[in-house]
């Protein structure tokens, strides 16, 4: 019996508090057998809901969201220097901290969607308070008395408390609403198919690819047209087109409220895991049966847990097991109905799942931190040739051709790709998520070879010219960079999508917003290893009074060995990981 036919049991009251039956056993084909429900509470039915038809609604939110986030982030340090009148440090600061408050607040989404709101819940609060921080932004940059005066010359007057008050409040607004969002959307939008359904699981792994391709839609207008206007148009409007995006979101995720299927929360999952660690140590005397039947598990299709299917019982971790023991003393007294003392099988397997997810998660933030060399490359940029015919290219702009590459590659992967690897693995959607990840992987190792060879045919210039010691360019083209941009582009596609799909396939089902963050955490900790990866360089190849690998003066550097570490720790990192993957065990529900 799958879920939708025991779900046919259930008696549930309509708005005028008559009995309403559900489903009867022959219709239960016409129901979802995840457990999902409408927005009304009856158990979802497959012609009506989800699917495609709610999907391009979440998509065009994500593409919307996605351009007004961009269009704040891209060029944030622009006016933090221009209108706030701080120097590059501080601003530089600012920005830092305020992108690693965007990565680290999807958390607290996550929580509140996984036990007490829902998703669409928690989307609809934090939009809301986005689009509220955004208004607040496009205040403080439209109302003269929010900005300091223009500078006289050398003399910038600096920000006032209020000032710097109303912009930093809408700004961080900004993070909070975009970050209690961020691990909603994509798992809210995979949850409009159902992935005890063959056919549906296939469409769902299409979606995540489509989604990623909104993102870089969004990131593309924002980095060429949006960062244009604000330049040249003003920072009123510049700001007030991303306010105007996220109404739009707002709206087209709302409008489709009707057709979409909703996963109920579950509850805290992190009290749950708290309780199968307390059980598990308060048996720790007690040895685990050798028949695993004899462990704790409700009765039924559904888990003790709302909204969460039951998982079978793994054989790893068994010291977990014993939070699923039922002790003579359990059985005796009340403490069998706690918690606390005795967990079932489900609950004890969902800390399995993390537990096991945890090493795959680990090697993720090697990939992340690869991707925050973006920084390195503009540096790099900046000494190569920048004419291409009566044109001069910002260093800056050619990072357009990483989010060129993931919207040329996605289409190609989801549509040429995954049909032709169908046809040798036999997968539905031709590579496992593991193995999506590991292609991703060493894709980003080429690209940071090849800025390493580009690095190295840029110094041989340098020195051939003579100009080790002067802070110029070489005479040596920028479109050179484009394969690197290309393959870490390539290396999104696989890895960090790939990474989308894996957190929320293997997730708990109420776990799922947790794991979209713990996956969107290894971008802030890339960031801040790739910080510590720099220092470390800096500090060490500067001793004696080297100018080091990263001088000031790049054509006196050495930052093709820089590149070479990056890529050196990359390695090293896959041949973790493929022992990751191979030991790693999928769950069963």
């Amino acid at each position: 019996m799958d879920a939708a036919e025991d779900r046919r049991l259930l008696v549930q009251e309509d708005g005028d508090h008559q009995p309403l039956l559900l489903p009867s056993l022959q219709d239960a084909g016409l129901y979802t057998g995840d457990g999902s429900v409408d927005i009304k509470g009856r158990p979802a039915t497959r012609r009506t809901t989800g699917n495609w038809r709610a999907c391009f609604f979440i998509l065009g939110n994500e593409c919307c969201e996605r351009l007004a986030y961009y269009g704040i982030a891209k060029n944030l340090v622009t006016y933090l220097k221009v209108k706030l009148h701080q120097g590059n440090l501080e601003a530089a600061r600012n920005v830092t901290t305020w992108t690693g408050t965007c990565y680290l607040t999807p958390l607290i989404g996550a929580i509140l969607a996984d036990s007490y709101w829902g998703k669409y819940w928690t989307i609809a609060v934090f939009s809301s308070v986005y689009f509220i921080g955004l208004a607040v932004l496009t205040l403080s940059a439209s109302v003269p008395a929010l900005q300091p005066p223009s500078c006289l010359g050398s003399v910038c007057p600096e920000a006032s408390l209020l000032q710097n008050g109303a912009f930093f409040l809408g700004l961080y607004m900004v993070a909070l609403g975009t970050g209690g969002i961020k691990p909603c959307v994509s798992s809210f939008g995979a949850d409009q198919f159902d992935d005890s359904d063959p056919t549906e699981r296939v469409k769902q792994g299409s979606f995540f690819n489509w989604f990623y391709f909104c993102i870089n839609t969004g990131a593309f207008v924002s980095g060429t047209v949006i960062v244009w206007i604000q330049d040249n148009s003003g920072w009123g409007i510049g700001f007030a087109i991303p306010t105007v995006c996220m109404a739009l979101a707002i709206a087209s995720f709302f409008s489709a409220s009707n057709i979409y299927r909703f996963q109920k929360p579950g509850g805290s999952p992190l009290t749950r895991v708290c309780q199968v660690v307390v059980a598990a140590f308060c048996k720790w005397h007690v040895e685990v049966p050798h028949d695993a039947s004899l462990l704790y598990e409700v009765d039924g299709q559904n888990s003790a847990i709302e909204g969460s299917r039951k998982l079978e019982h793994t054989s790893e971790l068994e010291f977990l097991d014993k939070a699923a023991i039922i002790s003579a003393a359990d059985a005796k007294s009340d403490l069998f109905a706690n918690p606390w003392r005795v967990c079932t099988v489900t609950q004890v397997e969902e800390l399995k799942i993390l537990v096991r997810m945890f090493p795959v998660w680990a090697t993720t933030i090697i990939f992340s931190a690869v991707y925050a060399q973006n920084s390195i490359f503009i540096e790099q940029g900046m000494v190569l040739d920048k004419r291409v015919g009566s044109f001069n290219i910002p260093p800056a702009s050619l990072s357009t051709f990483d989010v060129i590459s993931v919207m040329i590659w996605i289409p190609f992967y989801d549509r040429v790709l995954i049909p032709i690897a169908r046809k040798f693995t036999g997968r539905e959607k031709g590579f496992s998520d593991l193995q999506r990840i590991g292609i991703g992987l060493v894709l980003s190792i080429v690209a940071v070879a090849c800025a390493a060879l580009v690095e190295l045919k840029r110094l041989e210039i340098a020195r051939s010219e003579d100009l080790i010691h002067e802070n110029v360019a070489v005479p040596m083209s920028i479109l050179w960079q484009i394969p690197q941009y290309f393959f870490a582009g390539a290396a999104e596609v696989f890895t960090a999508i790939g990474q989308l799909e894996f957190f929320y396939d293997q997730a708990p089902d109420a776990m799922r917003s947790l794991c979209a963050a713990f996956a969107l955490i290894t971008v802030s900790a890339g960031s801040y290893l790739s910080s510590i990866l720099l220092t470390l360089v800096s500090y060490l190849t500067t001793q004696g009074g080297d100018p080091g690998w990263i001088p000031d003066n790049l054509n006196e550097g050495h930052l093709d060995r820089f590149f070479w570490l990056i890529a050196g720790i990359s390695f090293v990192n896959f041949l973790v990981y493929i022992g990751c993957a191979m030991r790693y065990k999928y769950k069963n529900v």
